[in-house]
């Protein structure tokens, strides 16, 4: 039997999305096999009296740096992840509504992580949010396919395979703050970085479905979602501008940052 890892952070306000991702993954995530979860957060007293929950205390950093940093957070458990024989890692906002069996198991790669579904399928890769400034580690280039942008929300693999992966990217992580570099797409454009030099299983969009996508009708029936954080407190939303002057000047920012990729 399979011993499997599921990494989970749950600081701050995030704490509010525990219950529901911990239940439904006991029930629809490889639910034949017993998981053992690894929970970085600020409020221990949520995840008492369970038996499969290993706690790390762990204050919250605010934004960016719960997520950027999240790499060098899971080193601190790298001795027991080690005896495991896969670990996945899955957002806070992170609901199973069906189950999901052994098909999320990787391939020969060692890795597998969730592609981007609806737009982002569909566009140029020069629209995709890649990091753009070449001194990054996150850097990646035009002209050099193949391109797929992976959500930063389901990643996992066999253990060996996913420690060596967060081994680099938190020294990436790191050589960029030494160097007064914060990536486009935080922890995510680090992620794209690696799975686009080291090819992974890609899950499709049935496993990885923001639940705003739900809203309308979808060709096909999610397994995985993305909870809408901003519906359920506007604290989400962390300053972003949805006025329709700031949808027209994120739109600039987009079209330029797709054409000054070529320069």
């Amino acid at each position: 039997m399979s011993k499997i890892a599921v990494l989970y952070i749950c600081t701050g306000k995030y704490s509010i999305f525990w219950e529901d991702f911990y239940t439904s993954c006991e029930s629809f995530f490889l639910p034949e096999i017993r998981k053992e979860y690894f929970v970085w957060t600020d409020q221990t007293q949520l995840i008492q009296g369970l038996d499969n929950v290993k706690v790390f205390p762990r204050e919250s950093g605010g934004f960016p740096a719960d997520s950027l940093y999240r790499f060098e957070m899971f080193l601190q458990a790298e001795n027991e992840l080690r005896d495991c024989d896969y670990i996945y890692y899955f957002n806070a906002n992170t609901l199973f509504l069906q189950p999901v069996g052994e098909e999320i198991f990787p391939n020969e790669t060692g890795l597998v992580a969730g592609r981007w579904p609806g737009r982002r399928e569909r566009q140029h890769p020069m629209f995709y949010p890649y990091e753009r400034n070449k001194r990054s580690t996150a850097y990646i280039p035009p002209r050099k396919p193949p391109y797929v942008y992976y959500t930063g929300g389901l990643n996992g693999g066999t253990a060996e395979s996913y420690l060596k992966m967060v081994r680099t990217l938190s020294e990436n992580i790191r050589e960029d703050d030494r160097n007064g570099i914060i990536a486009y797409v935080n922890d995510e454009s680090h992620l794209n970085r690696y799975l686009w030099e080291h090819p992974c299983k890609i899950m499709g969009a049935e496993y990885a479905t923001p639940e705003e996508f739900t809203y309308s009708k979808l060709e096909y029936e999610p397994k995985i979602i993305f909870r809408d954080k901003v519906c359920l407190d506007p604290f989400f939303n962390k300053g972003r501008d949805r006025t329709l002057v700031g949808r027209i000047r994120k739109g600039f920012k987009v079209l330029w940052r797709a054409i000054s990729w070529y320069l």
